[in-house]
């Protein structure tokens, strides 16, 4: 349901969704997201007594727009970060852009989107109590579900991505270059924070240059290279393939940078990156500090701040040694480096199968 950004419950996906159940007779459901599809999946599984293993990947259950960013258009605060979710500050900040701004009428639409909030809000919880098992891949992100959302701690398991090693091994030499080469992979949605790195790049001089990798988001993209237009050392790479990631993407740069302005749990580039040896800088916060030290295996800004993040962009070029031994400690909680594989994940995934199935 692609224009369904709002929506979260659709008949017809339901229905669809229970003849697609009836035919295959699954043992198990594994749920990586609900957001575009149906709450009304949960409803399904729980009537058919299958058991839930949900995979949560941002806040969505328990933050209406999933990334705790508030929106507030046209009031001078955009994309501050939220405290926590409130039905009526929900309505107040990231709603106010559906209200009509029609004099007289004001408190009776916040009133409506607060209810809608509410709604929603006693919907997910409702769907929350039907999931047997949540697995959350940074402690970070778990920990806000147990604390903020009330999870019993034996109902959510930390565990980690898992990645193909296959394409995140490098084939060739590294490119030599005289300039240190920082990187950005990903969208160019603002949660991204990209302008935040665009603005730190400028003043590195000529001794730095910055590739930005991501297919185009058309509006975000066309800001970002407005942005970079006045500045040298900027290019713009376009999508790149995840299987010539470590080749076309890594071989190219230094660094891999991860400025993110809203609390990240468990960023797959930050792992893709220690699995070729790349140093990551990203910010002090949410799952990134989780997977990045400070001096260890990288560097840390503080959270959505362009002055320190020049900072440490700085020191990185005045100590390229240094940031080629950060990149070589790789992930943190592995011996060698390593970060976790697809398989040994999928292992792991089997096993929490089994005794879910045998559970029930």
């Amino acid at each position: 349901m692609p224009r369904a950004k709002d929506g979260y419950r659709h008949a017809e996906l339901d229905a669809r969704f229970e003849e697609l159940v009836r035919s295959c007779e699954p043992d198990v459901a594994h749920i990586g997201h609900l957001n575009h599809l149906s709450t009304g999946i949960v409803d399904v599984l729980v009537k058919a007594r299958i058991p839930i293993v949900f995979t949560l990947h941002d806040f969505w259950l328990m933050c209406p727009r999933g990334q705790f960013l508030q929106r507030n258009f046209g009031q001078g605060r955009l994309y501050e970060l939220c405290d926590g979710q409130e039905d009526r500050k929900c309505a107040r900040t990231c709603y106010a852009a559906s209200m009509s701004g029609v004099d007289g009428v004001s408190r009776n639409e916040e009133d409506h989107w607060t209810k809608w909030v509410g709604t929603r809000m006693a919907e997910m919880r409702r769907l929350a109590s039907a999931v047997d098992l949540f697995i959350a891949p940074s402690e970070y992100l778990r920990a806000r579900f147990i604390q903020e959302f009330g999870f019993d701690a034996g109902k959510v398991r930390y565990l980690d991505y898992g990645f193909p090693t296959d394409y995140l091994t490098k084939t060739k030499k590294r490119d030599a270059g005289s300039k240190f080469r920082f990187g950005y992979i990903g969208t160019h949605i603002p949660a991204k924070g990209v302008n935040l790195l665009i603005e730190a790049f400028d003043g590195l001089g000529d001794g730095a240059e910055l590739y930005i990798w991501g297919a185009k988001d058309q509006q975000s993209t066309a800001a970002l290279q407005a942005m970079a237009a006045s500045r040298t050392g900027i290019h713009f790479m376009g999508a790149y393939v995840n299987q010539n990631l470590a080749d076309e993407v890594f071989n190219r740069v230094e660094c891999i940078v991860v400025p993110s302005i809203w609390m990240e749990n468990s960023p797959l580039v930050i792992h893709e990156a220690q699995a070729c040896g790349i140093p990551v800088i990203t910010a002090d916060a949410g799952g990134m500090v989780e997977y990045v030290q400070h001096q260890d295996n990288g560097l840390l800004f503080k959270h959505r701040s362009i002055e320190d993040l020049k900072k440490q962009m700085h020191w990185a070029c005045d100590h390229p040694e240094e940031m080629e031994r950060l990149g070589r400690r790789g992930y943190l909680f592995s011996a060698t480096g390593a970060v976790p594989s697809i398989v040994d994940h999928c292992a792991v995934l089997e096993d929490v199968y089994t005794q879910l199935i045998t559970r029930s």
